[in-house]
């Protein structure tokens, strides 16, 4: 896919959702592009992934939890144009999974109330999907 001569990529990003209704975000670790920066966990969609198949292998492999498709509801999405490339991040919530978040890549993860997400530097692409939670939470 092409926008304006940037590639378009596709990745999914999930507000995890604890029962005291605290968001999780995960730290870039070094070495990583935007590294130090806070995001919503998440990953790029693989060629035959849909979106939610993203989501469930992806916070598998990143925090060693364990979810469904009908626990991953959609919520709204981000549009971004980096340097060289065209962001398309769909974000969903997720409040039902398996097991306790762990940074199983080195990253530190913190569990965040709604209102205290500015606080928390993030991706260009990241920071318009704040609002979306702050009303829902």
């Amino acid at each position: 896919m092409d926008a304006g001569g940037k590639k378009i990529v596709l990745v999914a990003a999930c507000a995890l959702v604890d029962s005291d209704g605290r968001i999780l975000l995960a730290q870039r670790p070094e070495g990583k592009s935007l590294a130090g920066l806070w995001e919503f966990p998440g990953g790029k969609v693989e060629p035959g992934e849909t979106p939610e198949e993203t989501l469930i292998r992806e916070l598998e492999e990143e925090l060693g939890i364990q979810t469904k498709v009908a626990c991953l509801a959609p919520l709204t999405f981000a549009s971004h144009t980096y340097d060289d490339f065209h962001l398309l991040m769909p974000l969903y919530v997720c409040r039902r999974y398996e097991g306790v978040p762990t940074g199983r890549e080195g990253q530190a993860i913190k569990w965040v109330r709604s209102k205290a997400l500015r606080d928390y530097p993030m991706p260009p692409a990241d920071e318009p999907l704040i609002p979306f939670l702050m009303d829902l939470l």
